[in-house]
């Protein structure tokens, strides 16, 4: 039996998936969340199989949610199950350790084959996502292509904070302010998910960022 975890913060989303799964007879739902700590917090408790996730959680994002998830439920599967299609949202799922993403309006018989899919440990994306990530993957980004989502002025930013620089350091080498830098990386932490400048300086140094000049 598929044990599945539902967190999406929309009681109608959880009823719905809930009933398409009540269909299935090897399959149950092992619990719901409304957020994204009550979810990372019940597959510790539930150990899930597969956890469907939607993003956009109150409380802890569901990028963030995946991440801890991956570490603390190694054996649970997340499915990403969101309205956002963009690269970069795609991108930071499947690094958090999401091992299937479907978009919103997939159709029952759609989802069920992709909770049993992930549950054997089979990874799930659409076909257009699918050819994206192929071709993404197949060309190795270079530092203008590093964090699409961010402008010219947020990666410079963000490659001076992976160097190690403060604030007050960044602004000289720009000519900024320190407000404004210190607005330009609360958009930078905005937009790549993340909630702690420690988290974007890994981020940004694991792509290659913040090298000696």
């Amino acid at each position: 039996m598929i044990r599945v975890l539902i967190a999406d913060d929309h009681p109608l989303v959880r009823q719905g998936l809930r009933s398409v799964i009540d269909t299935a007879d090897d399959m149950e739902v092992a619990g719901e969340a409304g957020d994204g700590r009550h979810a990372v917090r019940l597959s510790v408790e539930q150990q899930p199989d597969v956890i469907i996730m939607d993003l956009q959680l109150p409380e802890l994002h569901g990028i963030d949610a995946t991440a801890q998830i991956n570490v603390q439920v190694p054996a649970a599967a997340v499915l990403v199950l969101t309205m956002f299609d963009d690269d970069a949202t795609v991108f930071a799922a499947v690094q958090a350790g999401a091992l299937g993403y479907l978009i919103k309006g997939a159709d029952g018989a759609d989802i069920l084959a992709a909770i049993r899919a992930a549950a054997a440990g089979q990874p799930v994306f659409g076909a257009a996502l699918a050819a994206r990530l192929r071709s993404w993957f197949a060309t190795p980004p270079t530092n203008g292509d590093l964090f699409p989502e961010l402008t010219a002025r947020e990666r410079d930013i963000l490659d001076l904070l992976a160097a190690g620089l403060s604030n007050a350091e960044i602004g000289q080498r720009l000519h900024l302010s320190p407000k404004t830098i210190a607005n330009n990386i609360s958009a930078i932490l905005t937009k790549l998910h993340l909630t702690q400048r420690s988290q974007a300086i890994v981020r940004a140094r694991d792509a290659g960022l913040g090298r000696p000049r």
